[in-house]
C-alpha cells in the first residue's frame, strides 16, 4: 500500500510543478511579471545567443517528442513503473521549460511594435485566448490523464488503467489539433516582436508542424477511425468546413509529444 501511496504522491507533485511551470510560461512568453522573461537581461552577442537558444529549444523538442515514442516507453517502463510514465514524462517536459526559462538570451531587435491601443488590446486578447484555448482543449481530450493524474489515481485504488477511447469533442470536430491552434495563438500574438520572441516562433511553429506528422503517424497505426478523421477534418484552420466525420470519437488526439 505504501508503494501505492508513493506512486500517487509522485504523480501529484509532477502535476503540481507542471502547474507552476504553465503559470510562469504566461508571463515569460508574454514579457509580464516574471523575474525573468523572453526579453529581460543581458544581452549576449547574437551567435552566442542563437546558439544558446536554438540548443535550449532542441532540448525540450528532443525530450518531448522522443519521449511520447512508443518504442521509447516499451524500453523506458522497463526502468519506470507504467503508472507513472506519464507523470514522469511531464516532469522532464517542465525540467526541460524551466531551464529554457533560466538560460534564454534575449537577442536584441525589434521586428514589429504594435503601438495603436486598440491593435496592442486585440494582440493581448488574443494571447489569453489562446492560453484558454490550450487549457480548455486538455480538458476536453482528459486533462488528468494528459499530465497523469489519472493514472496514479488509479494505481492508487488497485484499479487496471484503461486508456480514453477515440472521440471528437468540441473543436475536435473543426480541426484535427485545436491545441496547437492554441499554443500558435501563444506564439505570434505579441504587440512587440523582438528578434529572440520571433526566433521562438518560428522555432516552434516548425516543431509543431513536424510533431504533427509523428503524432498522427501513431495515431493512426492505434486508431483505425483515425484515417477517416484526418480525411474528413482540417489539420489547423478549419478551411472549407469539415466532411461527413466517423461515428466514433478521439479524445487523445493532441496526447502527443503533446503522449
Amino acid at each position: 500500500m505504501f508503494s501505492r501511496i508513493a506512486t500517487f504522491v509522485y504523480g501529484v507533485a509532477c502535476y503540481v510543478v507542471f502547474v507552476g511551470t504553465f503559470l510562469y510560461a504566461v508571463g515569460f512568453i508574454g514579457n509580464f511579471g516574471v523575474p525573468k522573461a523572453m526579453d529581460s537581461g543581458l544581452q549576449s552577442p547574437l551567435l552566442v545567443a542563437f546558439a544558446i537558444n536554438g540548443a535550449l529549444l532542441a532540448v525540450f523538442a528532443l525530450q518531448h517528442s522522443v519521449m511520447a515514442r512508443q518504442w521509447f516507453k516499451k524500453a523506458w517502463t522497463r526502468i519506470v513503473p507504467t503508472p507513472v510514465e506519464r507523470s514522469t514524462y511531464v516532469l522532464f517536459s517542465s525540467v526541460a521549460l524551466i531551464l529554457l526559462f533560466w538560460k534564454w538570451q534575449p537577442m536584441g531587435g525589434v521586428i514589429w511594435n504594435v503601438e495603436n491601443s486598440g491593435g496592442r488590446v486585440a494582440l493581448y486578447g488574443l494571447y489569453a485566448l489562446g492560453w484558454l484555448t490550450v487549457l480548455v482543449t486538455t480538458f476536453l481530450i482528459d486533462h488528468f490523464d494528459l499530465f497523469g493524474l489519472r493514472q496514479v489515481w488509479f494505481y492508487l485504488l488497485g484499479r487496471p488503467y484503461v486508456a480514453p477511447g477515440f472521440r471528437t469533442p468540441g473543436p475536435y470536430r473543426m480541426v484535427r489539433h485545436p491545441l496547437y491552434v492554441g499554443w500558435l495563438m501563444v506564439f505570434w500574438a505579441a504587440p512587440v516582436m523582438t528578434s529572440a520572441h520571433l526566433f521562438f516562433a518560428l522555432a516552434t511553429t516548425g516543431y509543431i508542424l513536424i510533431a504533427i506528422q509523428f503524432e498522427e503517424r501513431d495515431l493512426v497505426r492505434f486508431h483505425s477511425e483515425y484515417e477517416e478523421y484526418r480525411r474528413s477534418v482540417p489539420m489547423l484552420l478549419p478551411i472549407g468546413g469539415s466532411k461527413r466525420l466517423p461515428r466514433a470519437e478521439v479524445s487523445r488526439v493532441t496526447v502527443k509529444h503533446v503522449s
